[in-house]
Formats: C-alpha cells, structure tokens, sequence
C-alpha cells in the first residue's frame, strides 16, 4: 500500500472505517516497523483495527489479553510437563538410563508450549494484539519492552528465539492507568476519539446491512447524548453497533422511545446509567 489514503480503503474492504489520522497511524506504522499505541475509551475500534488489520495482510491475528499478575511466563512460553513426565515414564519402560540424553529430550521444542508473544515471533508474518496493557502491572510493562525492542527471547533450554519477519505490533489501553513512558516511546502512537455523527453513520450502515439511514441516524444522535450525559461507562461503536442490532432483530426501522429504553442494556452496562438515562428522558428525540 502506497499511502495512508489507500490504507484506509483497503481497511474500508475489512467494514473498518479509519479517518485520516487513524489511517496515517497505522500506514506509518507498518511502513516503519513500529509497533502502533493506541489509546482511547473502551469500544472506540482499537482491537477491531488489529483484527481487520490481519485480515487485510492475510495474517494470523495473535492476541496477548492483559490482566493483573500476567506474568512473563503467562506470556511467552511453558513447558508441558505432563507429556515430559509420560516421555519418562516411557523411556524408562524402555530401559534409557542415560540421564543426559533423557534431560536433552524433554527439553525438546516439541514438549514447550508457545505462549502469545512466542508464537507471533514464530509465525511470520502475524499481527500481534496487546490488549489492554493497563491491566497489567509495571513489571510486565518493563518485559513487554524488551521484547518488542529487538523481538528475541531467550529460552534457557533452547537458545534464542529470532523473528525472522516481526509481527506487526497493536498494543491497546483503555487509560485506567498511565502508561510509561518507554513503552511509549517504543511504539507510534494516537488516541481514538469517539466517532462523529457522519462517521458513526456510515460505520452502522456498513456493519448491519440491513439498517436503515433513518435508524442510524438516530441511534448515533442518541449514541452523542449519552456520551455527553456523565455516564459511568457511555457507549462506544461497539455498544452502538449492539444496540443498533438489537432494533433490527426486534424489527425495528427507527428508534422510538419506548423500544429505545426496552433495549436500552445493549448500549449502557451499568444499572445507574440505565437509570440516569431514562429519569432525565434522554431516549426522546430532539
């Protein structure tokens, strides 16, 4: 791909509508080797980039999903010491007394199971998707770091590990916890806005073919409302898609107010939202 304009098309293809500066992000990051940052609230489109991202390369997509107390391990690889004992087991069956030969055999490849970051620098090309990186803890952030900064790893028992074509890098946060700056520093970044009106429109049609420009358009004028209305958790794209979903499995061609609140819980997940929205009467037309 020859620009970011190009990019944003052939992301277009994948139903994911990238504007300019998203789309710039990214080109630059896949033309620059960079691992690309992204930042936003939760549902504003940042792993769905990465997954339309590998269907556009024709890439496996390998995702790390990030919590509290992941550890390196968790990440990159275990052995499987259950085949290892049933290897022994079987050799000594066999009469294999030779303990060198037994040591070098269970530490074979064949008995280490690849974790996330592992199989991304074995699977060439692959796309590998760091979700949530503000789920885990700092020390993660700090191993996480060194991996991406010449994608190697050392395994004691076998020896490094090399991408022979590194994977093209998406690390996702939500902001729940400032980030370091090193990461940072490491990878392209950009913060995802919510959609404006237009582009939610477009996104809702493109998504759910069978939505009308009426529906759309009402549920991204109500979608605005409720971002703005001090929600605990206001709507993303992907609460807006689901809610959207939600009214045309009801059979619904526009959002009226009353099926607007029955199917309110596909949009808002928070019982105080909920009840914020309709007290004040948000589902009403303008």
């Amino acid at each position: 791909m020859e620009s970011p304009g190009r990019l944003a098309e052939l992301l277009d293809r994948q139903a994911y509508l990238a504007d300019e500066g998203l789309a710039t992000a990214a080109f630059l990051a896949l033309r620059m080797g960079r691992p690309l940052f992204l930042e936003g609230e939760a549902g504003v489109g940042k792993t769905e980039l990465a997954k339309a991202l590998a269907a556009l390369l024709e890439a496996p997509l390998i995702r790390l999903q990030c919590y509290e107390g992941l550890d390196a391990a968790q990440a990159l690889y275990d052995w499987d010491f259950a085949r290892q004992l049933l290897h022994l087991k079987a050799a000594e069956a066999a009469g294999v007394t030779d303990v060198g030969r037994l040591e070098g055999e269970i530490y074979d490849r064949r008995f280490l199971i690849a974790r996330p970051l592992l199989k991304a620098l074995e699977t060439g090309p692959s796309v590998l998707l760091v979700d949530e990186i503000d789920r885990a803890d700092d020390e993660f952030e700090a191993f996480l770091l060194e991996v991406l900064s010449d994608y190697t790893i050392s395994i004691p028992e076998l020896g490094t590990v090399r991408a022979a074509t590194p994977p093209v890098v998406v690390v996702t946060s939500n902001r729940t916890r400032e980030v370091h700056d090193a990461l940072k520093r490491r990878c392209l970044y950009h913060w995802l806005e919510h959609p404006g009106f237009d582009r939610e429109v477009a996104i809702l049609l493109r998504r759910l073919p069978g939505c009308t420009e009426t529906l759309a358009a009402q549920v991204a004028r109500a979608a605005a409302r409720l971002r703005g209305a001090d929600l605990v958790k206001p709507p993303g794209v992907a609460e807006t898609l689901d809610w959207t979903e939600a009214l045309l499995t009801l059979g619904a061609k526009e959002l009226d107010p009353d099926r607007a609140a029955a199917t309110l819980g596909a949009a808002l997940k928070y019982r105080e939202d909920v009840e914020s929205v309709l007290s004040r009467g948000l589902l009403r037309h303008e």
